[in-house]
């Protein structure tokens, strides 16, 4: 039996009495969500009013972000201990990505796979870092957060280009989705 997957902070989701949100907290059975219009709520997991647009950061442990364990993220982050292996594809490895120029008496430049998806790989570890910052910020508002984590979102989204490069679809930059499904 497959278990099942908890959407982590900054997934975007949709309910039917108050409208567009984004997760900031998880519990048990419930996820902590900031509502456009009817700010922060407490909504039940299995709630079939309750609707995902854009799952980020699933996992299949409850997450909890009490004081502390930022407090411990935080430091890990700071002294660069935490850090997701993320697996490169199989056909990139010892591979070389190669820049030409247009002007055919210019030199290309030659960059090791390995070495440029390590940058993206930071690239979007940071980006989870700012959402996570954004959403447990005390002094912005609800909708400031919101406002944010569209911007967020379509970073994620101008880079999904380079989700060839990922060994594994879950490592994969999403942006806003269209009407079709995966």
């Amino acid at each position: 039996m497959e278990e099942e997957l908890i959407l982590g902070i900054g997934s975007r989701v949709q309910h039917a009495h108050f409208g567009p949100g984004v997760i900031i907290g998880i519990r048990y059975a419930q996820y902590q969500v900031t509502f456009m219009d009817h700010g922060v709520k407490l909504v039940d997991k299995t709630d079939p009013l309750f609707e995902v647009l854009v799952a980020e950061n699933k996992t299949t442990e409850v997450e909890t972000l009490s004081e502390v364990e930022t407090s411990l993220l935080k430091i890990l982050r700071l002294w660069g201990g935490f850090s997701e292996v993320v697996p490169l594809g199989d056909k990139w490895k010892n591979g070389t990505l190669v820049l030409q120029p247009g002007d055919a008496s210019l030199k290309a430049k030659e960059v090791p796979i390995e070495g440029f998806f390590h940058k993206i790989v930071m690239l979007r570890d940071r980006l989870r870092v700012l959402e996570q910052n954004i959403n447990s910020h005390k002094v912005l508002s609800d909708e400031e957060k919101i406002n944010l984590q569209q911007y967020i979102t379509r970073i994620y989204g101008s880079l999904t280009t380079f989700n060839v490069l990922f060994r594994d679809k879950e490592h994969w930059f999403v942006g806003e989705k269209g009407g079709s499904s995966d």
